[in-house]
């Protein structure tokens, strides 16, 4: 293996009662799971003691009946990862945020409140969204075409407001007098076709920066923004040489963006079944099909035994197909199965730590420290 690769780093995408029809009739499943603070704080607990680089929250803007239960009922992404940041100490706090419907100016402060609330653990995921939740935030004159050129602008200023201070922009000396140097606040005085945005943004930055940004998708539109502003790509790519492809392009277009391939995660998601053996897996699956028998869920890529699983993790991450991989449970003991059962095998064969290796989201993903634009001139 390459000693310059970096250890997988895997995350977790908690939909509270699950990422399916029929997990919240489970006995062991609460039926409120996606409204329960008690469950998510027990959740990311049992997340951070497994030593998970990040809590990832999916988002939905329009929904109707035929949705899967955990959308009909949710929270707010920022709102609960503010709580659990209180709760937990090193494990990354990740929200989903759709640029076609937010406004810049709102986004980037509430994503850099939690960044300082979680003291550097904050991640955004911006995503497009589907285009029937342009009718819930006025924009119904949008269409489909719009939502990248809005996308590339609803970044650069948001990377831009992160950047309003220098580091060192505050001094907050009681005995002088002297709480900011002017000198190192910064206008964005931004103007595009979506937005228009003076700044600066009204809060400092982090211990890791700014937060580490995420992306989704995997269209060439997608791929020309993601190159040069996406730290971490979430995907659904679920045929190993289609991943590992996939992963090979974009990293060349990031080399030609001027960074370095080692610098953007490729993050797969799957939802793995893990038993002890096989016949344990294989039972699991099948209490799941039983819950509700007009629905069926797939069975999944990573399934069977923690060995099996452990074998499947590693040879995707050894072909360079998945540098995060961001597990969903659809059975009720899915984290905690993964994480008794898996987790030590993968320690053991030296892909996953064994130990946080920071307190910041940056930190434990081997990411750069950003530095400001304004203090490089």
């Amino acid at each position: 293996m390459n000693e310059r690769k970096k250890q997988l780093k895997i995350g977790a995408i908690v939909d509270g009662v699950g990422f399916n029809y029929m997990g919240w009739r489970h006995p062991a499943m609460p039926a409120n799971a996606s409204e329960s603070i008690e469950y998510y704080v027990q959740k990311a607990k049992r997340l951070e003691e497994g030593k998970f680089d990040m809590i990832f929250l999916a988002d939905v803007s329009h929904i109707g009946t035929g949705m899967i239960p955990h959308y009909l009922s949710m929270f707010e992404g920022v709102s609960i990862l503010s709580a659990l940041s209180m709760v937990t100490h090193s494990i990354g706090l990740t929200a989903t945020i759709a640029t076609s419907y937010a406004d810049p100016f709102t986004v980037a402060r509430q994503m850099a409140s939690l960044d300082k609330i979680s003291k550097g653990r904050a991640g955004w995921n911006a995503v497009t969204s589907n285009p029937g939740g342009l009718a819930n935030y006025s924009r119904t004159h949008f269409t489909k075409a719009d939502l990248y050129p809005m996308k590339k602008e609803f970044l650069e200023i948001v990377e831009g407001l992160w950047d309003s201070y220098e580091d060192d922009a505050f001094i907050r000396d009681k005995k002088s007098g002297v709480f900011l140097d002017p000198r190192k606040m910064h206008a964005l005085n931004y103007r595009g076709n979506y937005f228009s945005v003076d700044g600066p943004l009204n809060i400092s930055r982090s211990r890791q920066g700014r937060p580490v940004i995420f992306q989704a998708g995997t269209s060439p539109d997608f791929m020309n923004i993601a190159s040069k502003h996406a730290d971490g790509v979430f995907i659904g790519i679920e045929v190993l040489e289609d991943a590992k492809a996939f992963s090979k392009e974009l990293k060349r277009r990031v080399t030609l963006e001027g960074r370095s391939p080692n610098d953007l995660m490729i993050m797969p998601s799957h939802n793995p079944i893990v038993g002890r053996t096989e016949k344990e897996a294989e039972e699991k699956f099948q209490e799941l099909q039983s819950l509700m028998p007009i629905y069926r869920i797939p069975k999944p890529k990573f399934f069977g035994s923690a060995e099996r699983v452990a074998e499947q993790i590693q040879n995707w991450y050894e072909a360079g197909a998945m540098d995060v991989l961001l597990i969903r449970q659809e059975h009720p003991s899915g984290f905690d199965d993964f994480i008794d059962l898996v987790v030590p095998i993968l320690q053991e064969k030296g892909i996953f730590r064994k130990e946080y290796e920071s307190n910041t989201l940056r930190g434990n993903l081997g990411l750069p420290y950003p530095p400001n634009r304004y203090s490089l001139e």
